[in-house]
């Protein structure tokens, strides 16, 4: 597959009078967290063709004029009767606006935040806008048994999120959930196990932050006898249907169970704030923390005070209009202040055009009133680039990482003794591993990380397993697929490299100031004064606890000092490293 193929639309029919439109990007479609893993996307649109024809869901800007030029060669335009909206944004509404002047019959169907939305979106154009609100049980009879029935299932991050589900096909349209950002040739997901980590790092970007309301819908949609998920991005689910709602279950159940919580509050102007929210929420997240994520523009004050009440730490972020935080934030900076007690971790953030006083008015009434601040002030000046989503990333880990070391110092030191877990411990402890590098490179993006637990796995291919905390910041540049170097440490010359990649890094910081390397015909970094390294390519993962153990399959290698011997780490527990 040629990652370098222009935009298209795949259409096909996924039952007898029913088709998919897949508008498809193979190269990363936007720089937000969940595009990370930049394997593409698309954009997935149905058509029915009933007594009355209805079009469900439509892609973004840069995919509207091959979309509806697929779509005109199917269909005429004004012969549809319906748009069913699953989810509204600016971009979505672009293409709308193409769309309504080919199709002046056309009636839209949505949710009331979606209806809203849509009309404050398009509240400058001279359009007419023919909106059917849904309410409660509403159906929609288009002949033929079809009776579309409708499930808002509405989340922070998607206020207005709603889905179809067709009772005569058994399809059920679901837009934003369980879909994955991978393009590809595949219209169902057939060997639905190799698209568990796309899907698992769209859930982690996007569903995670917003556990509670997911779990909320999953009831929902339970109800429906579903045998396809027309999801909105990626190929339909089909096959592992019940594999993967087992796996949502899991996934939420992961999530609910974490003993800390973070609340982040937000609003966002033209989306920016949003994008650093969800990429400082996957920091979090990934660290252990669950994050109780909050749209202060569609959230009542009293789900904002019960939610920074519980919270062990709470982090906001704002765009700034007219010199001032939205009335929004303004409100929920007051409960907050009002709610919470100081002895939590604070953290702001935002976004901005010209001058960014929001940010700096968040920032001040927090230090005023005497909190602690999990991360330097995050302040992105328009769009946040590839790198700036990495550093949000990582502050949210630094951030999660403070509240579990501040809940470690408050509990009681256990005793020694010669308990049997004790026992277990001591002796966990004397395995021994070689002390490693791992170094890698996506685009602008490099990571780095010390290791011990390395292991050679197979001979053939020959190949090696690499422990990864799920909290490492290098982790979200591992994934299957992903290449780096293994550089290998030199015993009696190692302790220079090593206090180099143990020491904490600053959300952002460069990694490699002042080390000798040189790049690998992966290109990632080579470590020159390391012992020698193996060019790595990344097979497959397994998730293991705390941990991700990757197992990646050995390229090339080279031996750099022909006289040294490993060096090795030795532990006194097997608690921590």
């Amino acid at each position: 597959m040629s990652l370098d193929r222009a935009k298209d639309v795949q259409v096909f029919p996924i039952t007898s009078d029913t088709r998919v439109f897949r508008s498809r990007s193979w190269t990363r479609l936007k720089f937000e967290i969940e595009y990370s893993l930049q394997k593409g996307t698309t954009a997935n649109s149905y058509l029915i063709e009933s007594d009355r024809t209805v079009l469900l869901d439509i892609p973004g800007e840069s995919f509207s004029d091959i979309f509806i030029n697929a779509l005109q060669k199917r269909v005429d335009l004004e012969a549809i009767d319906y748009l069913v909206l699953g989810h509204i944004n600016p971009n979505r509404a672009i293409t709308l606006k193409k769309i309504l002047p080919l199709a002046p019959n056309l009636q839209i169907v949505c949710s009331n935040p979606g209806a809203i939305a849509l009309r404050k979106i398009l509240e400058d154009q001279d359009l007419e806008l023919n909106i059917t609100v849904i309410k409660g049980d509403d159906t929609l009879d288009i002949g033929q048994d079809h009776r579309l029935e409708f499930i808002p299932i509405p989340n922070p991050r998607y206020p207005d999120l709603l889905c179809t589900y067709d009772p005569r096909s058994q399809v059920l349209y679901t837009d934003k959930l369980f879909g994955m950002h991978v393009c590809g040739d595949r219209i169902f997901d057939e060997g639905w196990t190799t698209d568990l980590e796309d899907r698992r790092y769209y859930f982690d970007c996007l569903m995670a932050p917003h556990a509670r309301q997911i779990g909320a819908a999953l009831d929902k949609i339970a109800e429906k006898n579903a045998k396809i998920y027309a999801v909105g991005h990626g190929c339909l689910v089909k096959y592992g249907l019940t594999e993967l709602n087992s796996y949502y279950r899991e996934w939420l159940q992961n999530q609910g169970d974490r003993a800390m919580t973070v609340a982040l509050i937000y609003a966002s102007a033209y989306g920016n704030t949003t994008t650093i929210a969800q990429a400082i929420a996957r920091g979090v997240t990934k660290a252990g923390v669950a994050v109780e994520s909050i749209n202060a523009e569609s959230t009542d004050p009293e789900t904002i005070k019960i939610a920074v009440e519980k919270a062990s730490g709470f982090i906001m972020g704002s765009p700034t209009l007219g010199g001032h935080p939205p009335t929004q934030i303004q409100t929920a900076l007051g409960i907050v202040l009002g709610n919470t007690n100081k002895t939590k971790l604070a953290g702001v953030f935002g976004s901005y055009g010209w001058s960014g006083e929001a940010i700096d008015i968040l920032e001040t009434k927090f230090r005023n009133a005497g909190y602690s601040f999990g991360f330097d002030t995050i302040r992105v000046k328009f769009k946040p680039t590839d790198q700036i989503i990495k550093t949000c990333e990582e502050a949210g880990t630094d951030f999660a990482q403070k509240l579990k070391k501040a809940q470690r110092a408050n509990k009681p030191k256990a005793t020694s003794g010669t308990s049997e877990v004790a026992r277990t411990e001591q002796a966990l402890g004397r395995l021994v591993g070689s002390l490693c590098v791992v170094t890698t490179k996506q685009e602008e993006l490099k990571g780095a990380m010390l290791a011990s637990w390395v292991s050679q796995a197979t001979f053939t291919p020959p190949g090696i397993t690499v422990a990864v905390a799920k909290e490492r910041a290098i982790e979200s540049l591992l994934h299957i697929g992903s290449g780096f170097v293994l550089n290998i440490l030199q015993q009696g010359e190692h302790i220079g490299l090593m206090k180099q990649f143990l020491k904490p890094f600053a959300p952002g910081e460069d990694r490699f100031q002042g080390v000798a390397i040189e790049e690998a015909e992966n290109g990632c970094p080579i470590l020159t004064d390391a012992l020698a390294f193996l060019e790595c390519r990344i097979a497959s993962k397994m998730e293991c606890g705390d941990h991700w153990l990757v197992y990646a399959t050995a390229e090339k290698g080279k031996l750099l000092q022909s006289e040294g011997v490993t060096a090795v780490h030795h532990r006194k527990s097997g608690t921590h490293y």
